[in-house]
């Protein structure tokens, strides 16, 4: 219902209309929507344009206004590690809080959106954010709405969030460079520029670098004391594809890792190989990651890095958009 109500008393109630502002010669045009929430700076403006008086919403007991329940909406949906910044016009900004890994649980986000009078847009699960990006939107339908509705939101969504952000754990990382090729100096070892500034956008400490022939006894007595000496991160690269020479993976199986998957659904990067020792995470690195700007090392680090355990369900998934 609307009311009729002097302009320099209207100062926190909502508009009910479009006031349109003319300006000869240069526009015509909407100068406040309707459900704005009118503020002590726009009383000159609807003076200006002939407004003493004007008709604002006169809200109910139980009702609420877009603005107020969107806010409410982007609170109740969301968990750890995110903020909330008013879009206006019924939408709040969902904000990464910090630098991590985004989850979304895909079947609650329909769930609310189906209910009708809610909207929540958000990136795709599994995103890596930095702080500040915007990782959803919420708003709400209609200009005003009855609190019940989002007291089903509150309630729905007390203990399991439709998303949240995971942040990176800070790694010591182990390097382990393979091939004769490189260790005999023939080629030059691309490992700091094509690898490392990866490692360091997600402020990953690499405790030490070593460049190995392709003798599995070595890599496994240096997979071992890069353990001992307190890395919880070890990455390989080379030594990965199906040449007979490339003896990583024997090198990984012998220092007493446990396979949990080799070979990916992802392009580039399909002779990935993913293990533990120890619960130290080994991540072998096939060649493409020299000489392609992303690939599955791009996908699966972030993953890693927030404390996530892939099993080779997970990993055969990718495939789907891979």
């Amino acid at each position: 219902m609307l009311k009729r109500v002097k302009a320099e008393e209207a100062v926190g109630m909502i508009l009910g209309y479009d006031v349109t502002q003319v300006i000869p010669g240069l526009k015509k045009g909407p100068v406040f929507k309707k459900g704005h929430r009118i503020r002590e700076e726009d009383i000159k403006v609807f003076l200006d344009t002939g407004n003493e008086y004007i008709w604002v919403i006169d809200l109910k007991e139980g009702e609420l206004h877009e603005d107020e329940a969107a806010m409410e909406l982007a609170k109740s949906v969301s968990g750890e590690n995110l903020r909330f910044e008013s879009g206006g016009e019924g939408r709040v900004l969902i904000k990464a809080e910090r630098d991590g890994l985004l989850k979304v649980e895909r079947d609650l986000l329909e769930e609310l959106n189906f209910r009708g009078d809610f909207v929540l847009s958000t990136l795709r699960n599994n995103t890596p954010c930095k702080e500040g990006d915007l990782v959803g939107v919420a708003k709400v339908i209609p200009l005003i709405i009855r609190e019940e509705e989002l007291k089903w939101v509150k309630e729905r969504f007390s203990e399991r969030k439709v998303l949240y952000l995971k942040p990176y754990r800070q790694r010591k990382a182990g390097i382990i460079v393979t091939g004769d090729e490189v260790y005999f100096g023939r080629i030059k070892d691309g490992f700091d520029q094509q690898v490392l500034p990866k490692l360091k956008e997600y402020g990953v400490t690499v405790f030490k670098k070593l460049v190995l022939p392709d003798d599995p006894q070595k890599i496994a007595q240096a997979i071992r004391e890069l353990i001992k000496e307190g890395c919880d991160l070890l990455i390989l690269t080379g030594g990965l594809s199906v040449d007979p020479g490339d003896v990583t993976r024997e090198g990984v199986k012998l220092a007493g890792a446990s396979i949990l998957n080799y070979g990916a659904p992802v392009v580039p990067g399909t002779n990935f190989l993913y293990a533990l020792l120890d619960e130290v995470d080994i991540l072998g690195l096939p060649a493409c990651v020299y000489y392609n700007r992303r690939t599955v090392f791009d996908v699966v680090l972030p993953r890693i890095l927030a404390s996530e355990r892939l099993s080779r369900e997970e990993i055969r998934r990718l495939g789907y958009g891979g």
